[in-house]
């Protein structure tokens, strides 16, 4: 049922995107949602979210949680790679998804939320939280680590796992962040 559903929002998905799409993929009764801000070269090649280096930090962050990838969904703000080129080598390279890509594509995010009703959304970076808690003020800087009650979900926000291989600095953050998730996690187990 759920699978349906999924499936048949997947196709209206491809329907309106002129570029190549990345919907959603996973356990469709999860009970928990990581939602990243789009596709980059590697998801678009191998049409799977959270693959390459993102696929590398998703390992880290399913050990800490003692989860397997099937038992998490996963999926993107936009679903399309937003991409710029490079002058010099005529080459695309990722670029943050902007205003118009994210309106277009948000309402297939909280469809697929709606479809598999989790107990908890974890947002990976700004772009995902802004379209979780709908509030273009929300920072990552303020909100990491932090649980969000919502009205029929909680937020858990980390940083993008990509930010840490740019911020050295954020790594030690990131892992006491994912243990807080692990505790949080855990205490609506028992519930």
């Amino acid at each position: 049922m759920k699978t349906d559903k999924l499936e048949k929002l997947k196709k209206e998905c491809i329907k309106i995107s002129k570029e190549p799409i990345v919907f959603g993929e996973g356990n469709p009764d999860a009970s928990i949602v990581l939602v990243g801000e789009a596709p980059g070269a590697k998801e678009i090649e191998l049409k799977r979210p959270f693959v390459g280096q993102a696929g590398k930090n998703l390992e880290e962050f399913l050990e800490v949680l003692e989860l397997k990838r099937e038992d998490i969904y996963i999926t993107n703000v936009v679903k399309i790679r937003p991409y710029k080129i490079n002058e010099k080598t005529g080459r695309k390279s990722n670029r943050a998804p902007n205003q118009e890509e994210i309106k277009k594509y948000e309402k297939y995010l909280f469809e697929e939320i709606n479809i598999i009703k989790p107990k908890v959304i974890v947002t990976l970076g700004n772009v995902p939280l802004k379209s979780i808690l709908k509030d273009k003020k929300a920072t990552i800087g303020s909100k990491h680590g932090t649980v969000i009650e919502m009205d029929k979900f909680f937020v858990f926000p980390l940083y993008h796992p990509a930010s840490i291989i740019y911020r050295r600095e954020l790594k030690n953050i990131y892992l006491e962040d994912l243990y807080k998730l692990k505790n949080f996690k855990e205490r609506i187990e028992e519930d």
